[in-house]
């Protein structure tokens, strides 16, 4: 029977590899340009939701657990006017999630309860906890996406 370590471990890891699957499947199918039009008069791009997702996981477990040097935009997240080539966009995100992966399945038993902090995180106090929330945060704007995907199929 695994111990708890190797169910955290095993089950986060699995988790965030759903989240980029269904990332995937709901904005895979989308244009460049649906990729970053926003068919409301609020909110996001689905291409934004993706680089703020990005973003967040990279600073959060890159920067803050990974050690990864990352250093965080986030205000651009939501508004970088490029529109960088969608394929690109979700390759950056996937490699995000492979570090999260990594950084998660380097995790020893005692680490999940390691003190942690980050900006607009107090909640966080430990490892366990932001890797939980990050993921929770995640599969929000997944939420947000699928949204945004089947509006944008009704448009055409």
């Amino acid at each position: 029977m695994p111990d708890l370590h190797t169910t955290i471990a095993t089950d986060l890891s699995n988790y965030y590899e759903f989240v980029a699957a269904q990332a995937h499947k709901w904005a895979d199918p989308l244009t460049q340009e649906q990729f970053w039009h926003n068919p409301y008069s609020y909110g996001n791009s689905v291409g934004h939701l993706i680089l703020h997702m990005t973003g967040n996981l990279n600073y959060y477990i890159g920067a803050r657990v990974a050690e990864t040097g990352y250093l965080r935009t986030r205000d651009l997240e939501f508004t970088d006017p490029t529109k960088p080539d969608k394929t690109k966009v979700m390759q950056a995100f996937d490699q995000t999630i492979e570090m999260v992966v990594a950084t998660i399945q380097k995790q020893t038993p005692a680490d999940w309860m390691a003190a942690y902090s980050g900006n607009l995180e107090p909640e966080a106090r430990d490892r366990f906890m932001i890797f939980l929330r990050c993921a929770s945060h995640a599969y929000h704007h997944v939420g947000q996406i699928i949204f945004l995907a089947k509006e944008l199929a009704r448009d055409n």
